[in-house]
């Protein structure tokens, strides 16, 4: 393989995403990919810190996993503390244009659009973007840039009465992880239950947690939602998942340089199967096979999974949540995910050109076919 352009990493060097992603670069026998450190970077407050070169690829990772970066951030606090993402959003996407004009400037290449990171940072306008390109989605009162704001719980429950959803996740706009999310049920006037990993103290301040749990009075879910809501809600409908063994169940995909590479099953007890939160990698196979026997298949749901991913063509890699309706017939995506590519040991799929490529791996050699050194390759599943 002939090599891509030197490699830039903007993350945080201790983090277990830098370290895979080094370790795929010294596999394609290439030299080690320069860390620029989040934390530098945001200490600059706006000033040149990455010292780019012509002639370099920068990759922007996540700022996540990190106390100080995560204080930086949000200004200020506990970083374990929920409320804070509109701060967050804001330092970070003000941090990534910042990052991706002195690269330009300097003569290298960015892979990852600034301009799309907003969007996939912000889950009502990622949600509008694939609403309006004919992407399947959940239903939403609250996606797109004109949507109504959302100052708190009388807000939700007049949307979720007017869209007709007696089931919803109330999400932060700038969430990520579940962190944050409700999973809201309400049966009448003063019934409400909501199941979250929001861990609510005797002072009304919300943590994450790594235990999903419940809260079932109104009362209690008010409180929670009126907290969040001035960072911004996200509000969709709660589909009807398929499942595996009476456990609920969805997929995360990886698509890098629009081709889906990567797919694994996640399932749970609970309304969240992000695997942090207890869910558990569930069976390809049997879900490809109930894929089949519905009359859908794999192909047309990875397909799917590129058609979201299209509408950010300027970000080299995304982890795209699909969630498969019961009955694995239909699929609707929930999320498109900038950083959604820590799965690992994860091979890529048959047919995709990752095989034997864990997705870090994958998105290196990527690099090497825009480059010109591979010859094309069939679709996946074709």
């Amino acid at each position: 393989m002939a090599p891509p352009r030197r490699l830039v990493v903007v993350g945080n060097p201790d983090n277990r995403r830098v370290t895979l992603f080094q370790d795929a670069v010294r596999a394609a026998g290439l030299p080690p990919a320069r860390v620029v450190a989040w934390r530098d970077v945001l200490r600059a407050d706006g000033a040149a810190a990455a010292g780019f070169a012509a002639g370099e690829t920068v990759r922007i990772d996540s700022p996540g996993e990190d106390r100080e970066v995560e204080l930086l951030l949000r200004g200020a606090g506990d970083p374990t503390r929920v409320e804070g993402t509109a701060h967050w959003y804001g330092r970070f996407t003000a941090a990534v244009h910042t990052l991706a004009r002195e690269a330009v400037a300097a003569g290298a290449t960015v892979l990852d659009d600034p301009g799309e990171l907003a969007v996939l940072f912000d889950k009502r306008l990622c949600h509008g973007v694939l609403d309006r390109a004919g992407v399947p989605v959940p239903l939403s009162p609250t996606s797109g840039p004109t949507a109504p704001a959302v100052s708190g719980w009388a807000d939700v429950r007049a949307l979720m009465a007017e869209a007709g959803l007696r089931r919803a996740f109330v999400k932060p706009a700038h969430g990520s992880s579940a962190s944050g999310v409700l999973a809201v049920e309400t049966a009448g006037p003063g019934r409400v239950r909501a199941t979250t990993s929001v861990e609510r103290d005797a002072e009304g301040r919300l943590f994450n947690s790594l235990r999903v749990r419940s809260y079932p009075t109104e009362r209690e879910v008010a409180a929670i939602v009126d907290t969040l809501a001035p960072d911004g809600l996200h509000i969709e409908r709660w589909l009807p998942k398929a499942g595996q063994h009476g456990r609920a169940a969805d997929l995360r995909v990886v698509v890098v340089a629009g081709r889906a590479t990567h797919a694994v099953v996640r399932t749970s007890r609970s309304p969240m199967t992000n695997l942090h939160l207890g869910g558990t990698r569930g069976d390809l196979d049997a879900a490809r096979a109930a894929m089949a026997a519905a009359g859908s298949g794999f192909d047309e749901a990875l397909s799917i999974c590129e058609r979201a991913a299209a509408r950010f063509p300027g970000t080299h890699c995304v982890g795209v949540d699909l969630l498969p309706f019961a009955g694995w017939r239909r699929f609707a995506v929930g999320e498109v995910n900038a950083f959604g590519d820590l799965l690992p040991r994860l091979t890529g799929l048959p047919g995709s050109g990752a095989e034997g490529l864990d997705t870090y791996g994958a998105q290196v050699a990527a690099l090497a076919d825009a480059a010109g050194t591979r010859g094309g390759r069939d679709r996946v599943g074709a």
